[in-house]
C-alpha cells in the first residue's frame, strides 16, 4: 500500500455514533477520489441509492448483469432509475469467457462442486467487478453484518486491499433488517418484489430461493453449500 493510502487508515478507525449518512460523508473524504456504489437493487442497496441522492449526488451507481438476474431485478431497477433519474452503469462478463464455461461444462456447472460455483462467480462477477472498479478510490456498498456469518466482522469503513486499496463503504454495516425496512416504508421506496416473496438476499435467479421460517437470510443463496462458504467473491 502507497503512503497515501496508508494516511486513509487514521479517519477509517472509529464511525462508533456515526449515522448512515455520516458514513457514507467520511467515506468520501477519506477516498479523496471518485467514488462509485455497487448495486445489486437489494432493499439494503435502494436504501443507500436513496441516500446519496440526497446527500452525494456525484456518486454514481454501477450493477453487475450476470446473464442470469431475475426478470424482477430488471423491473426494480428500471423503477429506481426512473424515481431518482439514475445514469446506471452496467457491466457485463466477457462473452467469450461465459461461452467456453457453458460450452464446455454446462448450464448449471455451479451446482456440481464449490471450485465449479468459484469459477461461475468468478466469470459472471468478479472479473466485471474488477472492471468497474478500475480507476476508483472508493465503493460504496449495501452490506449489513447481520446478513450472515461471512460478514459478521465487517468494517463500516476499511481500505479494500482486495481492490487495490481503495475505500469501501458500509453505510447499513450496524444496521437491523427492522431498520432497513422502516427507512424503506418511510420515505416509500422501489422494493425488489422478489423480497415479498420470502426472499431476503437475491442473486442469480439459479442460485437463489425463498428462505423457511426460521433460517438464516442468506440461506436461500447456494442452498446446497455450507454458510462459511455462502460469498461470490464480490466481498472479500
Amino acid at each position: 500500500m502507497s503512503q497515501d493510502k496508508d494516511s486513509k487508515t487514521l479517519p477509517l478507525l472509529d464511525t462508533q455514533g456515526l449515522t448512515a449518512e455520516d458514513i457514507i460523508r467520511a467515506g468520501i473524504r477519506a477516498a479523496g477520489g471518485e467514488v462509485s456504489m455497487a448495486s445489486s437493487f437489494s432493499v439494503e442497496d435502494v436504501v443507500v441509492i436513496d441516500m446519496l441522492h440526497k446527500i452525494a449526488p456525484q456518486v454514481r451507481v454501477f450493477a453487475i448483469d450476470t446473464g442470469r438476474l431475475n426478470e424482477e431485478t430488471y423491473q426494480v431497477a428500471e423503477s429506481v432509475r426512473a424515481r431518482y433519474d439514475l445514469r446506471i452503469d452496467w457491466y457485463f462478463p466477457e462473452r467469450q469467457t461465459v461461452e467456453n464455461l457453458e460450452r464446455e461444462k454446462g448450464l448449471f456447472s455451479f451446482r456440481e462442486s464449490l471450485d465449479n460455483r468459484h469459477e461461475c462467480c468468478r466469470i459472471r462477477k468478479v472479473e466485471p467487478l474488477g472492471r468497474a472498479l478500475d480507476g476508483l478510490s472508493g465503493w460504496v456498498v449495501g452490506l449489513r453484518r447481520q446478513q450472515s456469518v461471512t460478514r459478521a466482522q465487517l468494517s463500516p469503513l476499511e481500505i479494500d486491499e482486495a481492490h487495490g486499496g481503495i475505500v469501501k463503504i458500509s453505510p447499513l454495516a450496524d444496521w437491523s433488517e427492522e431498520q432497513v425496512w422502516a427507512y424503506a416504508e418511510k420515505h416509500a421506496l422501489p422494493i425488489h418484489r422478489l423480497h415479498r416473496m420470502g426472499y431476503p438476499s437475491i442473486g442469480c435467479a439459479p442460485c437463489t430461493r425463498a428462505v423457511e421460517a426460521g433460517e438464516d437470510l442468506r440461506a436461500g443463496r447456494w442452498w446446497w453449500e455450507n454458510p462459511e462458504h455462502k460469498e461470490c467473491g464480490l466481498h472479500r
